[in-house]
């Protein structure tokens, strides 16, 4: 969801209204009407942009990001224009948002790993060590005791989190290990084998230092392998071009073609892979 606007035709139901000033500064929310819902939207101008684009992202900001010598005027009509498309997707976003709900912990739920859903069941069993186990296509936490009425804040649903974060961290090293070696054939730019580290984040999957060291979001290891690639591919890209100037989106379409579609699949899953 959260990609670069297409070209559509807006329906003659809803028909946007200007309701702002235009100004040069950026940084500043502009704002139109469609119907009755208000569209606020951030501009943002680049040096090396050649062209206008209009970005939805999963928290429902609008950024639309310009050639720096752009009129504001031509920025806002072309806002309208598009005014239904971004409608929709700021839609989406706020009914995928409102459907996640706040995890508790508990057997029954669902968790991710490698893009498939499996059920969480948490077992106590004072024999065993504690621990998360994937068995028969569930998701077991096992408990050495009970904390359920501990007052202390030590209770069962941060135990289970807790031994649930430390099996996704180590899932997630030798995940990524994996697939950085699988996709570095691709990157023929890159001198030998990066470093990686994992650290948990809320509004990256990951990034890249000057120096080339990558850093990855321990809940990427819940999407499908094939999104995995395309942030490692992503990261590996900024080695070569450290920005997102139009030769970066050209490196990048070079080792994964369909980047934009795998992109978009891993965009309508943020909020569910990133709920906590």
């Amino acid at each position: 969801m959260a990609s670069r606007l297409e070209h559509t035709t807006a329906n003659n139901d809803k028909q946007p209204i200007e309701d702002s000033r235009l100004t040069k500064a950026d940084g500043l929310l502009h704002h139109l009407y469609y119907g009755q819902d208000k569209i606020s939207y951030e501009v943002i101008r680049k040096d090396k942009s050649r062209k206008l684009r209009i970005k939805v992202h999963p928290d429902q900001r609008v950024v639309v990001t310009v050639p720096m010598q752009v009129t504001d005027e031509f920025i806002h009509n072309s806002v309208k224009k598009r005014a239904r498309w971004i409608w929709q997707h700021v839609q989406d976003f706020a009914k995928q948002k409102s459907d996640v709900l706040p995890r508790r912990y508990v057997s029954g739920e669902t968790q991710f790993y490698l893009g498939r859903r499996y059920v969480l069941k948490v077992i106590v069993d004072p024999e065993q060590v504690a621990g998360v186990k994937l068995i028969r296509g569930k998701l077991t936490v096992t408990l050495t005791h009970d904390d359920s009425n501990a007052s202390d804040g030590s209770n069962r649903a941060t135990k289970v989190k807790s031994l649930l974060d430390s099996w996704y961290h180590i899932k997630a090293k030798t995940i990524f290990a994996e697939r950085l070696a699988a996709v570095l054939p691709q990157a023929n730019w890159v001198n030998g084998s990066p470093t990686f580290k994992i650290l948990s984040m809320k509004k990256q999957w990951g990034s890249c230092s000057t120096q080339g060291n990558l850093v990855l979001n321990p809940h990427l290891v819940k999407s499908p392998k094939e999104c995995i690639d395309y942030v490692i591919l992503h990261e590996l890209c900024h080695i070569k071009e450290h920005n997102h100037s139009d030769r970066f989106w050209r490196l990048l379409t070079q080792v994964m073609p369909h980047w934009r579609e795998v992109k978009t699949q891993l965009d309508s899953m943020a909020e569910l892979y990133l709920n906590e």
